[in-house]
């Protein structure tokens, strides 16, 4: 058998790419494939590097990160006085659950409140300017 030649076991259906002589590259890609002669059998195919690719590192004095920006809205677990005047909770007491951090979203901040609605929900979404912090 040649050492440059793929080895294939056709008992088992296994097959090994060859590895390149030794003046040659590494190949970046090795791959190793088994599948069964009967097809209803699903294939397995497993592909890896055989050796990863020198990464430039960069230190964080090198690349500074931006600043986040301050968060949007009330702070998690805060209680919150609800100014919608359509709301069935108008003028309520809840507890914000999330305020997403997505500045194109209509209604980020996500309120719990004790009491249920008529739909039996306890949860609802407000915009910015529709709820106030209660201290």
């Amino acid at each position: 058998m040649a050492a440059t030649a793929a080895l294939a076991f056709s008992n088992c259906g296994l097959t090994v790419a060859p590895l390149p002589p030794n003046g040659a590259a590494a190949p970046k890609m090795g791959a190793l494939f088994l599948s069964s002669r009967n097809r209803r059998n699903p294939r397995l195919v497993v592909r890896a590097e055989d050796e990863a690719a020198p990464a430039t590192t960069t230190t964080a004095a090198e690349a500074p990160k931006a600043a986040k920006p301050p968060p949007i809205g009330p702070p998690r677990g805060s209680k919150v006085r609800i100014l919608r005047k359509e709301s069935y909770w108008y003028k309520n007491v809840g507890s914000v659950v999330a305020v997403d951090q997505d500045p194109k979203t209509r209604y980020p901040v996500v309120v719990r409140f004790n009491k249920v609605n008529y739909a039996n929900v306890s949860t609802n979404n407000y915009a910015l300017d529709e709820v106030e912090a209660v201290a």
